[in-house]
């Protein structure tokens, strides 16, 4: 099972996030513990070992280290200003 840390700026984005935004995206972590490259779950242009994965029209974008079973969340927010 892999350990879900946040890098300083998820941190500060996703406390600013609705209450009912972040009980989802709590569970959607629940999920990337057991499985971070599910079906759901797309790989990222231009970037090594980061993904991106949907909640709602919300978006969670990701690294994943492998040899220290660590899925560190990169940046959450909304898709419109997710990738800029």
């Amino acid at each position: 099972m892999y350990e879900v840390k946040f890098s300083k700026k998820a941190s500060k984005a996703y406390k600013k996030l609705p209450g009912d935004v972040r009980i989802r995206i709590d569970q959607k972590l629940n999920y990337l513990r057991n499985s971070p490259r599910g079906p759901d779950t797309k790989k990222l242009a231009g970037m090594q070992n980061a993904y991106r994965t949907r909640v709602g029209t919300y978006r969670i974008v990701y690294e994943i280290e492998d040899e220290k079973l660590i899925v560190w969340i990169v940046d959450v927010g909304h898709r419109s200003s997710i990738y800029q």
